[in-house]
């Protein structure tokens, strides 16, 4: 009997369109900038759009907890919140900037597309801090251009001890 120990061959992804590596960037932009209202805009208007931090790598959003775990309407809730400006934990408000990098897409239909890309976000707010994992979109196309109907942070520490996520990741 033989025994094949040849390891698989890597798959290479498909780097997504420009246009949706635009999308993201300006998703990335406006959540940074404290354009919440702007950023709000950028999702799809409907009851299946998910943004979630799960709390542990293998999640299973029907059996894990998450840091956020948020549908339409708490996405619409936590914007109206963060444009009071008033959030102890944010004051003074943090400085942010995030770098998205390696986008694969990993799945696409006719009118969707999921990225998965590596992120790091610096936070000032008293001291530096960094945030960083893997981030995946699921955008959608329709007459109206591009909308996000997933997000989904998987952060390198997540199942450890982890700040308040006060803001936008």
């Amino acid at each position: 009997m033989t025994v094949d120990t040849q390891p698989e061959s890597p798959v290479m992804r498909p780097l997504p369109d420009p246009e949706v590596l635009s999308f993201l960037y300006l998703e990335a932009r406006l959540a940074d900038e404290g354009r919440y209202s702007e950023w709000e805009s950028l999702w799809a208007d409907d009851d299946t759009v998910e943004y979630r931090v799960p709390m542990h790598p293998n999640d299973d959003p029907r059996t894990t907890l998450a840091y956020i775990n948020d549908n339409g309407r708490r996405i619409k809730s936590r914007v109206a919140q963060l444009n009071t400006g008033n959030r102890h934990s944010q004051n003074p408000p943090s400085v942010m900037r995030r770098v998205l990098s390696n986008s694969e897409v990993v799945e696409q239909s006719e009118n969707t597309v999921t990225v998965e890309s590596n992120f790091a976000l610096f936070e000032y707010r008293v001291r530096q801090r960094y945030w960083a994992g893997r981030v995946v979109h699921t955008v959608r196309r329709s007459e109206n251009g591009l909308k996000l109907i997933r997000k989904i942070v998987h952060l390198i520490d997540a199942s450890g001890p982890i700040d308040t996520l006060a803001f936008l990741i």
